[in-house]
């Protein structure tokens, strides 16, 4: 009986696979029809399964598409390791920052209607922010030790320093700074807090700079979250639903866990240093009646398929089958290289929107400006972005391509399998 549920198995995952992305994509007879060779994409799960095998990861899906055509679907290893339970096609993940990205979309198709003025100071649509203070560190005259003085900032921050993380806001875990100490202080990733509250909150703190003048991740993309409610007149999971994923088919996309959907949540394993899963929101707190802070810059949950209509509806110029979303013009500049010279950039290893790794910051993705630099394969135009979970997903327009890696695990062990994921994909790319 076990050839039999195999062959079941199978049936359903082929069947899966051709209709992953509804009428967008069909998987091809071979890879080698859209330029892969099969034996080179065989390494991905070889690898990923290797990884499974050692106990340094629980589980993965791995989707490549090419010319709209899937090119490469596994899912491996555990949706939980401790309970045995086997990863599905359909598991759901806590994709974090790779939410960034849809928030951006819906800031733009808010532009797209004359709602949003994109070079407008932030104040304009949140007032909260209109005195907001840079906060600089100078030295005690009697101790020496350091002290934050508060300074008038040089211009306001705008709409788009929000997309592009030049506005002075910063992630208080990120940094050591007395700004990014008064922000951990300050509580903001209260998931009991509306988006208006946390509004209210960040505006009290001071910006750790001034605004257009240096590159920092952090809290920009909540900020545009609250602006998508106030312009649109409706709260952010509801606009979402509405206007971005129910068009686009994204059924399992969003801020809360149906009772149904709440079995597929892929969970991290348990680090064996601590004994403990590493901290995130367990399916009872994601479940619609505890949430209230709907955040844009990393709340969201999804599955390969669903973000893989994202990509494709991006990969298209901004329509998914019969559904527009964006024009094309937008993706261009949304995918342009949007950071100033001269700007001060930081970052973390592959991620880095630095000139060393050839790699630059648009609106809402990382985005790749040189062939060289980088030692990692990639187009220039190729744009990107991760999650504080191990979600992974890239988009190469010159190579027609996309592809997501939705994994559970601390984001400062993921560099390896994001790099990893890259090389075997491109390695396997025979034209």
């Amino acid at each position: 009986m076990n050839w039999k549920r195999a062959l079941l198995a199978a049936c359903i995952l082929i069947s899966w696979a051709g209709t992953v992305l509804g009428q967008s994509q069909s998987k091809p007879n071979r890879p080698e029809d859209v330029g892969f060779s099969s034996e080179r994409l065989a390494r991905l799960g070889a690898f990923f399964q290797g990884e499974i095998d050692k106990k340094t990861i629980p589980g993965a899906i791995l989707l490549v598409s090419r010319e709209g055509k899937l090119a490469y679907l596994k899912a491996l290893g555990y949706q939980d390791r401790e309970k045995s339970i086997p990863m599905k096609p359909e598991a759901i993940f806590r994709i974090a920052s790779m939410t960034k990205p849809i928030t951006s979309a819906a800031m733009m198709m808010l532009a797209e209607e004359g709602k949003i003025d994109l070079i407008a100071p932030v104040s304009q649509y949140l007032p909260e922010f209109k005195d907001v203070k840079v906060g600089v560190e100078k030295a005690e005259p009697n101790t020496g030790k350091p002290a934050l003085s508060l300074e008038d900032a040089q211009r306001q921050m705008t709409v788009q320093d929000l997309l592009r993380h030049t506005s002075g806001l910063v992630y208080g875990p990120f940094g050591n700074s007395l700004v990014h100490q008064a922000y951990n202080q300050a509580n903001l990733f209260d998931n009991k807090q509306t988006l208006a509250e946390f509004v209210t909150k960040l505006s009290k703190l001071p910006l750790a700079h001034q605004p257009g003048k240096v590159w920092e991740y952090g809290m920009s993309t909540d900020v545009l979250g609250r602006i998508v409610e106030v312009v649109s007149g409706m709260p952010l999971d509801q606009f979402f639903e509405r206007r971005i994923t129910s068009p686009l088919g994204m059924h399992d996309t969003g801020f809360y866990l149906s009772a149904a959907q709440a079995p597929r949540l892929a969970e991290l394993q348990v680090d064996p240093a601590t004994g403990k899963r590493p901290g995130a929101s367990s399916a009872e707190n994601l479940m619609k009646e505890n949430q209230r802070w709907f955040s844009g810059g990393g709340g969201l949950l999804s599955t390969a398929s669903d973000y893989s209509r994202f990509c494709q509806m991006l990969l298209n110029g901004g329509e998914l089958n019969g559904v527009r979303l964006l024009s094309p013009k937008t993706i261009a500049v949304m995918t342009a290289d949007q950071l100033p010279p001269g700007i001060l950039r930081s970052g973390f290893e592959d991620m880095a929107p630095t000139l060393e790794m050839g790699q630059s910051f648009g609106l809402g993705f990382a985005v790749r400006t040189d062939v060289g630099y980088s030692p990692l394969s990639g187009s220039v135009g190729y744009y990107f972005w991760a999650g504080a979970y191990g979600t992974y997903f890239w988009i190469d327009p010159q190579a027609k391509m996309f592809a997501v890696m939705m994994v559970q695990m601390p984001f400062p062990q993921s560099g390896p399998y994001r790099r990893a994921f890259r090389e075997l994909v491109y390695g396997a790319l025979e034209h």
